[in-house]
């Protein structure tokens, strides 16, 4: 049985402004296992981004605990790839390094493994306006990857991206993340994506939000994203997270 890597417990975040409070996210509650994939899908506005944001200490709780096992260091990729224009994909790479202090040479020689493995060495010398969506997304992933984080906080990483291209970067990311070992928290808005990525899928209800069901994803055949879409359990899934979200247009 896997160990919890992240324990959320009873969290609330409230926001105030001139005209009131308004709460985000009342009493919820959540453990993280270790190296897992696990996708969060709600309604729009419930509180997805602002939890991720208070994963990676960016907001501040309002009450509640986050409890991690031992020291554990995040990373966080956002939607934009926010790739310097002025910089070389290489240079993109070393930002979170340099950012922290950490640019040794093993951790440079990291990078050019990372980039290396994932299909990206032709590209370290040029600049982002020479890649495409995809890459540039790709490049994102390995400069999170290169300060070496035990837990990836993923917002809609992928949501700017053409239906084709994120079918395919889907497969890429799923081969990155196994390979590497981590943990990951992955915002979406996409059914689809959740279930065919990840090993669990929680879904949240309209704000304030709270867990309101996890599923444990158990497909027959479980193989890379894009070939778990064809599986038989895969259109189960897909129709009780849709009536779970009670979306209503």
């Amino acid at each position: 049985m896997q160990e919890n890597i992240l324990s959320i417990r009873n969290l609330k975040k409230i926001y105030h402004d001139i005209n009131g409070e308004t709460v985000a996210i009342d009493d919820l509650n959540l453990d993280v296992k270790d190296k897992e994939i696990l996708a969060i899908v709600g309604p729009s506005g419930c509180g997805k981004s602002t939890l991720l944001s208070i994963l990676a200490n960016l907001e501040k709780e309002s009450d509640g605990s986050i409890l991690f096992n031992g020291r554990k260091k995040i990373g966080y990729m956002l939607q934009n790839d926010s790739l310097m224009p002025w910089r070389t994909i290489f240079e993109n790479s070393i930002i979170g390094l340099e950012i922290s202090n950490s640019l040794t040479k093993e951790n440079i020689s990291k990078v050019h493994e990372l980039l290396d493995k994932y299909g990206l060495s032709d590209f370290k010398d040029k600049y982002p306006s020479n890649l495409s969506g995809g890459m540039k997304q790709r490049v994102a992933l390995i400069r999170t990857l290169a300060t070496n984080p035990d837990i990836l906080l993923l917002d809609e990483p992928y949501s700017a991206l053409d239906y084709q291209t994120r079918l395919a970067l889907s497969n890429d990311l799923y081969k990155i993340i196994k390979g590497e070992g981590k943990t990951v928290i992955m915002i979406t808005h996409d059914i689809a994506e959740s279930i065919s990525l990840a090993n669990r899928v929680v879904v949240l209800t309209k704000r304030p939000c709270q867990v309101k069901t996890i599923y444990d994803i158990k497909l027959e055949n479980p193989g890379l994203p894009i070939d778990n879409r064809k599986d038989k359990m895969f259109s189960r899934y897909y129709d009780m997270i849709w009536r779970d979200l009670d979306v209503h247009i």
